[in-house]
């Protein structure tokens, strides 16, 4: 039978559940995940799918204000998404996206999410598109901060806002871990 992926908010999942979810998290992440990269992720709705084995494939989306074109908008902000070492390239973490994208798209103005060089083949094959524009964070002590960073590894997902226009920033909500 093959593995499915459930959905459940954060509120719902036991202490059992998140405490899998940490340990997929750190040992995906090999040492360079964080309590504030866990934090980021809780708050939202998870995927996960489960084998034999345990907790195969995770992902969360959250919710992020991101100003765009002089208007706030309502981000589904992808987060947290690992597959077990032995699970990869199984199909796991389409179906977690399968289900991070569907939510995205019916409740959220567009998509987003921050990848690195292996992550960002999974999304740009499931149509998620590297932002060609300028990103930006708020800063409770300097304001608006470019992120420059952040510019060759932001993608995004038009959703209910439709296309995004890269010759204006994203302006995203300041958290813990951003910026100083």
């Amino acid at each position: 039978m093959t593995p499915r992926a459930r959905t459940a908010h954060t509120a719902d999942l036991t202490p059992a559940e998140l405490g899998a979810v940490r340990a997929l998290l750190d040992a995906a992440f090999d040492g360079d995940f964080g309590d504030e990269d866990w934090d980021h992720g809780l708050g939202g709705m998870h995927a996960l799918v489960h084998d034999g084995s345990g907790l195969a494939a995770h992902g969360a989306v959250v919710m992020r204000r991101v100003r765009h074109r002089g208007r706030w908008l309502r981000a589904g902000y992808v987060e947290n998404v690992a597959v077990r070492a032995d699970a990869r390239r199984t199909g796991l973490g389409g179906q977690v996206m399968a289900e991070l994208e569907r939510i995205v798209d019916r409740a959220y103005d567009f998509g987003a999410l921050s990848a690195g060089d292996d992550g960002a083949r999974l999304y740009t094959s499931r149509g998620w598109r590297l932002w060609r524009g300028q990103v930006h964070a708020l800063s409770p002590l300097h304001g608006v901060v470019r992120l420059p960073e952040e510019e060759d590894s932001t993608y995004v997902r038009p959703a209910l806002v439709g296309p995004l226009d890269p010759a204006h920033e994203l302006l995203f909500d300041w958290r813990d871990g951003d910026v100083l």
